[in-house]
């Protein structure tokens, strides 16, 4: 890998916006064009800029992004070209670094978002039908714990 971490500002936020589009988009495409342009970036505005602390992958460009909050990631995206370099996890590790425990949600269908968060020590632990998000579908709460350092 050879982007570089950093924490984001409100001036990003258009382009965080556009990478969570073309990622979402391209891993579920079922739910291409939910939101416009327009809705992402006042969505990033006036919640996530406001509840989240915000990293960036840069290579050049803001390639992939995380936003996580105490206990929570809300969102983590990668552009489709920029994926399996170690860009999302190298993203998520510092969440992990920030709290010792993190749940997220994630739909069921995006079986590449299951390997991933697994892969990285999370464990599902809840299910539901999708009634109570907004895109009406099935999706996955998964856990992941600190472990506790073993003395020597």
């Amino acid at each position: 890998m050879t982007v570089s971490l950093c924490q984001l500002g409100l001036q990003d936020m258009a382009r965080v916006a556009v990478v969570l589009r073309q990622a979402f988009d391209d891993r579920l495409p079922w739910l291409a064009g939910i939101h416009t342009p327009q809705e992402d970036r006042r969505f990033f505005e006036n919640h996530v800029y406001a509840t989240c602390e915000i990293w960036g992958a840069v290579d050049g460009e803001i390639v992939g992004f995380i936003a996580f909050r105490e206990g929570w990631v809300d969102q983590l995206y990668v552009l489709p070209g920029q994926q399996k370099r170690g860009i999302g996890a190298a993203l998520l590790g510092v969440a992990k670094a920030a709290w010792p425990a993190l749940q997220l949600w994630t739909f069921q269908k995006n079986m590449a978002a299951r390997r991933f968060y697994e892969k990285h020590g999370f464990t599902p632990i809840r299910e539901t039908d999708g009634r109570d998000n907004e895109e009406r579908e099935p999706d996955i709460l998964y856990r992941w714990q600190q472990q506790p350092r073993l003395e020597s």
